[in-house]
């Protein structure tokens, strides 16, 4: 089925029999969000500015400027853009090999980011063998060869993990430890290790970081401040903030967003 917003043309992108399509959209003047829907073709959601946010299956996925969300085909998706953003989408038929076979984030390259710009501007309905399908044959290899990253806040179907994951959503400056949070679910610190590893393959102090890590981006997007963003996480100062996204993502805040411009 197709996305409707507001902010997104009515597109099907399984009425077109071709095997890729794209589709350019922008964000209106506040955020806006699809309804989950799920369709045959895979996705990719590349936000050229601003970001967007990706609720797929089990995870919430964090797509920052020149990083895309990858969402295989028939998973139940929404998407939640922020205003003013600039976002493109490709749907690629899952027949074609060598793509992602789970949801992940991938880091995009300036030129596979203009070609799909490019290809927002042809006719959809384009013809086997034209200088359009040619563009997309270059496309796929270079999708193929692109690097993933790891932008997801995995949100449990354990009912007592789901409430932790939406209360650090709800206050991600929480500094509680995983004692403190067991205490509040009656249950011991090791079961709710052992809950968290066997749910979402990490540790509690790393299920915690990948929110931060999620939010810091989003902040980082919309040009907040590094001092602001460590304080609405929690963090005891800007240093030990700056070290943990450093340590995570192997460059200072800063740093990493002039990479990604």
């Amino acid at each position: 089925m197709s996305a409707k917003s507001p902010n997104f043309p009515d597109f099907d992108s399984d009425s077109y029999p071709q095997k890729v399509v794209s589709l350019r959209a922008t964000g209106g003047d506040h955020e806006a969000e699809t309804p989950f829907h799920q369709h045959h073709k895979c996705q990719l959601v590349l936000a050229l500015n601003g970001y967007v946010k990706c609720k797929i299956a089990d995870a919430i996925w964090m797509v920052p400027a020149h990083c895309a969300a990858w969402i295989p085909s028939q998973v139940p998706h929404s998407n939640r853009i922020s205003s003013n953003t600039d976002v493109l989408m490709l749907f690629i038929d899952p027949e074609i090999s060598g793509m992602p076979d789970r949801s992940c984030t991938l880091s995009i390259s300036p030129l596979l980011r203009e070609l799909i710009v490019h290809l927002t501007r042809q006719d959809q309905r384009y013809l086997d063998g034209s200088a359009t399908a040619r563009l997309v044959e270059v496309l796929i290899e270079q999708l193929r060869d692109m690097p993933t990253e790891h932008f997801d806040f995995p949100t449990p179907i354990e009912p007592r993990l789901n409430a932790i994951a939406t209360q650090l959503m709800t206050t991600p400056d929480d500094r509680r430890s995983v004692g403190e949070w067991a205490s509040q679910y009656a249950m011991s610190e090791r079961t709710l290790a052992r809950l968290t590893k066997q749910e979402t393959g990490l540790t509690f102090g790393r299920w915690r970081g990948q929110l931060h890590i999620v939010l810091a981006l989003q902040k980082l997007a919309l040009g907040e401040s590094v001092q602001r963003i460590a304080e609405d996480l929690g963090y005891e100062s800007v240093s030990a903030f700056i070290t943990f996204f450093k340590k995570t993502l192997g460059k200072p805040p800063k740093q990493y967003m002039k990479l990604k411009n």
